[in-house]
């Protein structure tokens, strides 16, 4: 029976049955689920070992017993921890390309590789966001003296535009250069 459903008992008096529901709608791999605790999922290929735990905080949406959370795009501090329990490959998907009257026809068969998680717990709040390689880079940046020659237009027209320098898109590469350079 679905947990929000109305149920009549023998005295006629209506129950209402609402279990302690928790989810979250994460992004894994590459794509949204909506999970709940203990629930298992089939997500493509993970880089963990079979038995690891794996926590993603990439998470849109949260909902705890009706109090909705909505990420822009992501909650901050949120994250789903799940446990690998094994890698498997897909069913078979048959991909069977024809032209008709053209004598053309290409069958070929697909498995996709995937791995099976089971959610372990969802947490609101308390979660770092993985550091990326990218504050590093920029930092990097800002110490070492750059090679404007070396980078392309676009790129140049890029810093122009992180620096605020006016009407770079107008600008040649020459001209970024010495603007940069200033």
């Amino acid at each position: 029976m679905h947990p929000h459903f109305h149920e009549v008992n023998a005295n006629k008096q209506v129950l209402i049955r609402k279990t302690n529901s928790m989810y979250a709608i994460v992004e894994i791999a590459g794509q949204q689920f909506k999970v709940a605790k203990d629930q298992k999922v089939y997500v493509h290929r993970l880089q963990a070992e079979e038995g690891s735990k794996v926590t993603f905080d990439n998470v849109l949406l949260l909902d705890n017993n009706g109090s909705v959370t909505i990420g822009a795009p992501a909650i901050e501090g949120a994250s789903v921890t799940a446990q690998v329990l094994s890698h498997l490959k897909g069913d078979k998907v048959i991909v069977f390309k024809k032209k008709r009257r053209k004598g053309y026809q290409k069958k070929n068969g697909h498995r996709q590789y995937l791995s099976e998680i089971r959610i372990e717990s969802i947490a609101a709040t308390g979660a770092t966001k993985s550091a990326k390689a990218a504050a590093p880079k920029a930092e990097a940046i800002k110490t070492a003296t750059v090679d404007y020659s070396a980078m392309t237009v676009a790129e140049l027209r890029e810093v122009a535009k992180e620096k605020g320098i006016e009407e770079y898109s107008s600008l040649k590469k020459a001209e970024l250069i010495e603007a940069l350079t200033k």
